[in-house]
C-alpha cells in the first residue's frame, strides 16, 4: 500500500519533534480550542432546527426537562473518548475495532456503526432537503416554491456548492468556517427567544417550571427519545470528535506514548484544554438547543401547527413571522440556509474521514499514509453529499429524515459506551484516568445513554413501553 508518510506535520503520526508543551489556565488555552466549534456546527442544524423545535411544536413546554437532559448527559462519554484519542493518537473508529469479538476484519462496533452511517444517509439528506426547501422559497427556480423541479434544481446546487467548498479544505478553514456559522444564526435565534415574553407568544416562569417536572405526556415517548439520539452530542458527533481532536493537534502535541512522567505530564495538560473546548461547545449548543425548544413550546404549539414534509420550512418561518412580522421572513430564510448549512459544513469532512477510516479497518488503505488517507477523504467528499442529496429527492421529507437518524443514532449511542469503557480499561494509562468526580459523571452518563438505546431497539421491533 505504499510507504507511509511520517512527518511531524501529519496530526495522525506521532514523532518527537511535533511535541509542544500544554497552556494553563483559560486565557492561555482559548488559541487551542476548536474542534469542539465543528461539532457545535454539525449539532446547531438537524437537532436544534428541526428535532428539538417539533418536538417543542409537538408537546409544549412539558419535555423541556428532556432537552436539557439530552445536551448534558453525553458529554462525559465524548470526553473519555476524546481522552484515549489524545493519548494514543488514534481516531475512534480503529479504537473500536479493537473491541472483540469481530465479525471477519470489523469488530461488531464497526458493524454497527455501518448500519448507523445507512441511517444518516437519511438523516443529512434531510439536510440537504431543509437547505434546499429554504432556498426555494426564498428564489424558486423552475416552479412554483417547494415544487420538485424548484427542489431538485437547488439541491443539485448545494450538494455541488458543498463539494466545491470543501473538497480541499483543512482543518483550520473548517473550524473558521464554523465558528462564523454557528455565531451568527445561533445569536439571533437566543435573542428572539428571549423577547417572545415581550409578544403574544410570551411564556413565563410558570411554564418553564412545568417542563421541569419530568414527565412525558402520552404519545411522545418516540419523539423524545429520538430527540434524545440526535441533540446535544450524538453517536456520531461523539465519534467523529476524535477526528478533529487529533487533526487539532492535540496528539501530536503530547507526542509518542513512551509511558514517561514527562508524556504523562503532557497528556494531562492537553486533556484539560480538551476539556475547556468540550465544555465551550456544550454551552453554545445546550443554549442553543434550548432556545429552539422554547420557540417550538411558544409560538408552534398554542396554534396548533405541526412541522410536517417540506413545509417544514414555511411552518418554521411562522416563529419569526409571527413574533416580529412579515418582513423577516427573509431574514429567517438566509437564517435557515446558514443553520442547516453549517451541518452540511460539518457533517461533510467529519463523516468523509469517518467512511475513510472504516475503510482503513477493513485494510483497503493505510491510514498512517497521509496521501492515501487524503485521497480517500477526497472521495467520500464527493460521493456523500450526492447520495444525501438523492436520498431526500427519493424520500422528500426533512422531517422525518432526521428522525429516522435521531433514533437510529440513540440506538448506536450504546455501543459507543461499550467501546469508550473498553478502551479506558486496556488502553489507558491509569494515571491519566479522570477525577473522581469526573469518573461518577462517566458512570451515570454510560447508564442513560445505555437505557436509552435499549428503548430505542425495542421499539425499533415494535416494543412499546409508552
Amino acid at each position: 500500500m505504499g510507504t507511509p508518510v511520517a512527518t511531524s506535520d501529519d496530526p495522525y503520526v506521532l514523532t518527537a519533534d511535533g511535541i509542544k508543551e500544554p497552556p494553563k489556565g483559560w486565557r492561555a488555552s482559548l488559541r487551542y480550542l476548536g474542534p469542539g466549534l465543528i461539532v457545535s456546527a454539525s449539532i446547531v442544524g438537524s437537532g436544534e432546527l428541526i428535532a428539538t423545535t417539533a418536538l417543542g411544536a409537538q408537546v409544549g413546554f412539558v419535555l423541556l426537562w428532556m432537552v436539557i437532559l439530552s445536551t448534558a448527559v453525553k458529554v462525559a462519554v465524548q470526553a473519555e473518548l476524546a481522552r484515549w484519542t489524545i493519548i494514543t493518537g488514534k481516531p475512534a473508529l480503529t479504537g473500536f475495532n479493537d473491541v472483540p469479538p469481530k465479525i471477519g476484519r470489523l469488530s461488531w462496533i464497526n458493524v454497527l456503526w455501518a448500519l448507523m452511517a445507512l441511517s444518516k444517509l437519511l438523516q443529512v439528506g434531510g439536510i440537504v432537503g431543509g437547505t434546499a426547501a429554504a432556498l426555494s422559497v426564498l428564489v424558486p427556480v423552475g416552479g412554483e416554491p417547494l415544487s420538485f423541479t424548484s427542489l431538485a434544481v437547488w439541491t443539485a446546487i448545494v450538494v455541488a456548492g458543498s463539494i466545491a467548498l470543501l473538497i480541499s479544505s483543512g482543518y483550520t478553514v473548517i473550524e473558521r468556517g464554523a465558528f462564523a456559522l454557528v455565531a451568527v444564526f445561533s445569536v439571533a435565534t437566543v435573542a428572539i427567544a428571549l423577547g417572545l415574553p415581550f409578544t403574544p407568544f410570551n411564556y413565563g416562569g410558570e411554564d418553564v417550571l412545568t417542563g421541569l417536572t419530568f414527565s412525558i405526556p402520552v404519545g411522545a415517548l418516540g419523539a423524545a427519545v429520538a430527540m434524545f439520539g440526535i441533540t446535544g452530542v450524538g453517536a456520531d458527533e461523539i465519534t467523529f470528535y476524535t477526528y478533529w481532536c487529533v487533526e487539532k493537534g492535540y496528539a501530536r502535541w503530547v507526542g509518542p506514548p513512551d509511558g514517561s512522567e514527562e508524556w504523562a505530564r503532557r497528556a494531562q495538560g492537553w486533556i484539560k484544554v480538551m476539556y475547556k473546548d468540550v465544555f465551550l461547545s456544550w454551552v453554545v449548543y445546550t443554549v442553543g438547543t434550548l432556545a429552539f425548544f422554547i420557540m417550538g413550546a411558544a409560538v408552534l404549539n398554542p396554534q396548533g401547527l405541526v412541522l410536517e414534509g417540506n413545509d417544514m420550512i414555511v411552518t418554521l418561518s411562522q416563529m419569526y413571522t409571527d413574533v416580529i412580522g412579515d418582513w423577516f421572513g427573509t431574514a429567517f430564510l438566509i437564517g435557515a440556509i446558514a443553520v442547516l448549512g453549517s451541518t452540511l459544513w460539518a457533517s461533510i469532512p467529519s463523516w468523509s474521514r469517518m467512511y475513510a477510516n472504516l475503510m482503513a479497518t477493513m485494510g483497503l488503505l493505510d491510514w498512517t499514509d497521509a496521501k492515501a488517507r487524503a485521497r480517500s477523504i477526497r472521495l467520500f467528499t464527493v460521493l456523500l453529499p450526492i447520495l444525501w442529496g438523492a436520498a431526500f429527492l427519493f424520500i422528500n421529507s426533512p422531517v422525518v429524515m432526521v428522525q429516522i437518524g435521531g433514533v437510529m443514532t440513540g440506538i448506536f449511542l450504546p455501543a459507543v459506551v461499550v467501546a469508550t469503557w473498553y478502551l479506558r480499561n486496556t488502553q489507558v494509562d491509569k494515571r491519566l484516568h479522570g477525577s473522581k468526580a469526573f469518573n461518577a459523571l462517566l458512570v451515570v452518563s454510560s447508564v442513560a445513554i445505555t437505557l436509552v438505546g435499549i428503548y430505542s431497539l425495542l421499539n425499533v421491533f415494535g416494543f412499546s413501553l409508552g
